[in-house]
């Protein structure tokens, strides 16, 4: 079975993007951070976002299967990605079950919150870059239950920030 990976960058105060939905205080050396997204991305073939990371980011997450999570957007393929509607959940779960690499959670904190609340998370990864934001998007919203998360080690590095692994205790 594939994993779900939610995958992100967080401030060190708990947000995954500033009051206005930037991302321009995620800042990484060009230089180190090429190798280490070579290898992050090398481990995914899909990608899930919700419609706000979605519609910030500008499109989907090229060369990824993309599937966004919407209220709002009609549900079906729209360009390079598939908007999923009411049957999100089961068609996620069905993701899973599908021969491939592991599956990408592309923010947002709502979206792990009701992939997390449903027990489709499996792994949790937090980049932590050092800065304070003080608003913005916390980086899990929407879980209403307790979710253990027993710590491992990370199996890439990128250096300048702290990268919190834990994989998410199914009971």
């Amino acid at each position: 079975m594939r994993r779900i990976r939610y995958s992100v960058a967080m401030s060190l105060d708990g947000y995954i993007a500033g009051p206005n939905g930037e991302y321009d205080w995620i800042e990484v050396d060009p230089a180190t951070g090429a190798e280490y997204f070579k290898s992050f991305y090398a481990q995914f073939d899909t990608a899930l976002m919700g419609r706000k990371s979605y519609e910030q980011a500008g499109g989907g997450v090229s060369p990824l299967t993309t599937y966004v999570f919407s209220r709002t957007l009609r549900p079906g393929k729209h360009g390079e990605v598939t908007v999923l509607g009411t049957d999100a959940l089961e068609r996620v779960a069905a993701l899973r079950e599908a021969p491939g690499k592991d599956i990408w959670l592309w923010g947002g904190g709502e979206l792990f919150g009701s992939l997390a609340e449903a027990g489709l998370v499996d792994t949790v990864e937090i980049g932590v870059i050092p800065v304070l934001l003080g608003a913005g998007r916390k980086v899990m919203a929407g879980c209403s239950r307790r979710v253990k998360l027993v710590p491992r080690a990370p199996e890439i590095q990128l250096p300048g920030h702290t990268l919190l692994v834990y994989d998410v205790q199914k009971s």
